[in-house]
């Protein structure tokens, strides 16, 4: 009887606690609204277009995603500005938008909306501007619950003949805001999140294959070792949600193919910056062709990688 009553107490107990880990560990999450592959989609759709293609030759085309951005995010409640500057006689424009929170620091999530060549630019960079877009939909329902305010940022000229210049739309904000980079947690850029194959198609830069996974069914977070806490913590939101596998890259800035996108501008005024990324050319094989289009894209991923992205900004609140 006595041997009886002890498995009884301790399957009572075993039962309390594991009930009482579950519920506090409920409680710890935040709750965050899922994001919508229809929204998506259509964000998506609006960006590219009918009417032509939106590199930098096409200014009427790049006037017209930006403004239709600003719109999106202003029935969001999110107000935007445009940040203009001219090259080579032509004006380009951010446009720059802010979530507030009542705090005194920020974060930056971007994306670049320009296409190379004449191209939808479905996943470059399509999807990446789309996810800042769902991702700003997101945050505004629940800023009350948010620790920073966030600034969202569409860039322009992020594409050659550009890349790696003074002119590209990221390199012009980043310098725009270095006064205030103590006030700045992070940087999030989005690029080409939308591209993924179960099959072993992935490649890597020298060196990085004989650690990361061969298949192509995953997300990376790439950051400078000064960053190497934003990448981590995405990640871990990621493996929290449980919907798509992440892997974090971090190395010195120098390394090859770490600074293929806009998050090496803040780098270079000493922002901590991280990019969330399919990986590109490494794995998408319609990089920088005209089959880069909507249909070879999974929106159903896409929407796990804002899922991880809003969580991480909203765990930090609760932090």
């Amino acid at each position: 009887m006595r041997l009886k009553n002890d498995l009884n107490l301790s399957l009572w107990l075993s039962t309390f606690l594991g009930t009482l880990f579950f519920t506090t560990s409920t409680w710890a999450l935040p709750r965050v609204t899922p994001a919508s592959t229809d929204n998506l989609k259509v964000y998506m759709e609006q960006i590219i277009g009918e009417q032509g293609h939106r590199h930098y030759k096409n200014t009427a085309e790049l006037q017209r995603v930006s403004a239709w951005i600003k719109e999106q995010m202003r029935l969001f409640g999110v107000p935007c500005q445009y940040q203009n500057y001219s090259v080579n006689g032509l004006g380009y424009r951010n446009v720059v938008c802010t979530l507030t929170a009542g705090h005194a620091d920020k974060v930056i999530v971007g994306a670049h909306y320009d296409v190379f060549g004449e191209q939808q630019g479905a996943d470059d960079n399509a999807s990446g501007v789309a996810g800042v877009i769902e991702t700003a939909r997101i945050l505004a329902q629940q800023k009350s619950q948010l620790a920073n305010n966030v600034e969202f940022v569409f860039y322009t000229l992020q594409e050659p003949p550009f890349f790696k210049t003074e002119q590209m739309g990221s390199y012009v904000h980043a310098k725009s805001v270095q006064a205030q980079k103590d006030q700045i947690q992070g940087v999030y850029i989005l690029e080409m999140i939308g591209y993924y194959d179960e099959n072993l198609v992935q490649q890597y830069p020298v060196g990085l294959k004989w650690v990361y996974p061969r298949h192509g069914n995953f997300i990376a977070a790439v950051s400078n070792l000064q960053s190497y806490e934003l990448g981590t913590n995405y990640c871990e939101s990621m493996q929290t949600l449980n919907r798509l596998e992440c892997q974090r890259v971090a190395a010195p800035s120098f390394v090859s193919a770490m600074e293929f996108s806009d998050h090496v501008n803040y780098w270079k005024f000493g922002i901590p910056a991280m990019m969330i990324t399919d990986t590109a050319s490494f794995r998408n094989k319609h990089y920088h062709t005209h089959g880069d289009s909507l249909k070879t894209l999974n929106i159903g991923k896409m929407a796990n990688v804002v899922d991880g992205l809003a969580y991480s900004l909203m765990v930090q609140s609760e932090q």
